[in-house]
């Protein structure tokens, strides 16, 4: 003998009440309120692709380590004033560059490029793994890392 539906009232109050509770209790978990905390998971996971893909490209890794820290060349903008060498840090800190010359290689079919943007976004993915951020015009260590 089939079982008739019942029909069910709940309470709007009851809806709000529960949504609320479910929205506090995710609020409240510790790695949701920290956001430094999930951009260095991203940063994590930015270095992983990376060298995942560098290992596709079956490049040599000699260049790897070699290139490896190339982008904090720019560092040396700070010599000109704090302003300047946070652009310039800035400029070879984001991944802008990278997909540059991803677009261009892939594009213009110029694949002997790929190495050189994946070790680019594997720096950047280290950096923000390791906390260091894009840095504000203040000073050196101000990143917005840190600020965040």
């Amino acid at each position: 003998m089939p079982v008739p539906f019942r029909t069910v009232r709940i309470s709007p109050r009851l809806v709000t009440a529960a949504a609320g509770a479910g929205l506090s209790a995710v609020l409240e978990c510790q790695m949701l309120t920290k956001p430094a905390l999930f951009l260095r998971i991203e940063g994590a996971a930015l270095l992983v692709i990376s060298l995942l893909g560098y290992r596709e490209t079956h490049s040599s890794w000699l260049l790897f380590a070699v290139l490896l820290l190339v982008p904090d060349i720019s560092m040396a903008g700070y010599l000109a004033g704090v302003k300047i060498g946070a652009a310039v840090y800035n400029l070879a800190h984001t991944m802008a560059g990278p997909f540059v010359i991803f677009t261009y290689s892939i594009l213009a079919a110029h694949f002997f490029l790929l190495p050189y943007g994946l070790i680019w976004s594997a720096h950047i993915g280290m950096d923000r793994t390791l906390g260091f951020g894009l840095k504000y015009p203040t000073r050196f260590n101000d990143t917005h890392l840190q600020r965040v």
